[in-house]
């Protein structure tokens, strides 16, 4: 067997479909005017060309700002604030043990003042209640004796 003569140019794959091969897409050229601001068209090192993000040139730098007065103030009372928090930390480490006395000699002055104020209130209330009631009796009793076993006489007087 020998192959058929092929009249067409185009190559064919093994089972008789046609190659494609691929064409050069041709992309839609932009005018320069056509650019936005900050995009330029560039040619890279392999010869492709492209858009590419430019940094726009200022004409002159811009003239440093004076730093205002609260910032001033503030960085200066920043340090101030922090080295006088510590130094109260230290200073409270110091003094807890005493601290913590002088709470139990406060609580021992805050007792003995309640005790001081209670006391008399509830002897006040005592007394009161007692006026109140019957009146009290008072009896007073002589008693007499001639010698030591001789007979006891004596008087009650109420008074």
């Amino acid at each position: 067997m020998h192959e058929p003569t092929r009249t067409s140019t185009t190559p064919t794959t093994r089972y008789g479909d046609p190659v494609h091969y691929p064409t050069a897409i041709q992309q839609p050229v932009m005018l320069p005017t056509e650019l936005p601001p900050g995009i330029q068209l560039v040619t890279l090192p392999g010869g492709y060309r492209t858009l590419a993000y430019t940094q726009p040139a200022s004409p002159e730098p811009a003239a440093p700002q004076p730093i205002p007065a609260w910032a001033k103030t503030t960085a200066l009372l920043a340090p101030t604030v922090g080295g006088g928090v510590a130094a109260a930390g230290f200073g409270i480490s110091y003094a807890a043990p005493g601290l913590i006395a002088m709470t139990e000699a406060l609580w021992a002055a805050i007792a003995l003042i309640a005790a001081g104020v209670i006391a008399p209130a509830l002897l006040r209330t005592t007394r009161r209640t007692g006026r109140g009631a019957a009146p009290v009796q008072h009896i007073t009793q002589n008693i007499t004796a001639p010698g030591m076993f001789g007979r006891a006489t004596g008087t009650l007087n109420n008074r």
